[in-house]
């Protein structure tokens, strides 16, 4: 697999690299650290967006990489594509092409699929898997697992590429896009 090409630029929805606490800190969702810190190795281009005022963005990105630039929104409507493509800009990436948006926000999931990019669902940081609600917490784990599959199944339906729980599958599903761009398939 040493021909596939590695991802032109990864965009990250903000709250899927995180979690919160129990008394509501933000920490770094499981696998993010070492995601963002391969990807940083490979010298592939990471920037998070979200829809959140830059304070907002500023206090919950505390615990992630100082070197992981921002990008919010500023205004853009998801599933509009323009905050992707000003994320991508920010980047100074010459290319669509490559790019990969993990989000498991269904709105920021489709912009990235408006702006021609490789999606990656986030099953476990969907709406429908809050991780930090009591309502989840209070689930037995056999109905959280209910509840990440039909997240997996929703995500799909709205046509993302790949699914993943969490950003510790992150590198293997990279891999598995970068095969399916080197065979030639397309976004």
């Amino acid at each position: 697999m040493h021909d596939a090409p590695a991802p032109t630029a990864v965009l990250f929805g903000l709250r899927g690299c995180l979690v919160q606490a129990a008394n509501g800190t933000p920490l770094p969702a499981p696998g993010a650290l070492e995601s963002l810190a391969s990807l940083r190795a490979r010298q592939v281009p990471c920037i998070w967006l979200d829809n959140l005022s830059p304070a907002q963005g500023r206090q919950l990105t505390q615990v992630l990489p100082d070197w992981l630039p921002g990008q919010p929104a500023n205004g853009c409507k998801w599933p509009a594509p323009n905050a992707c493509w000003q994320a991508l800009m920010a980047l100074q990436s010459a290319r669509v092409d490559g790019c990969v948006l993990v989000s498991g926000e269904p709105l920021l999931l489709q912009s990235g699929l408006n702006a021609g990019l490789w999606t990656v669902g986030l099953a476990a940081c969907s709406p429908s898997c809050d991780l930090s609600s009591s309502q989840w917490q209070a689930m037995t784990a056999q109905e959280q697992e209910l509840a990440r599959g039909k997240a997996t199944v929703e995500l799909f339906n709205l046509g993302v590429h790949s699914v993943i729980d969490h950003l510790e599958s992150l590198d293997t599903c990279l891999a598995d896009i970068a095969l399916r761009r080197h065979k030639g398939e397309k976004p």
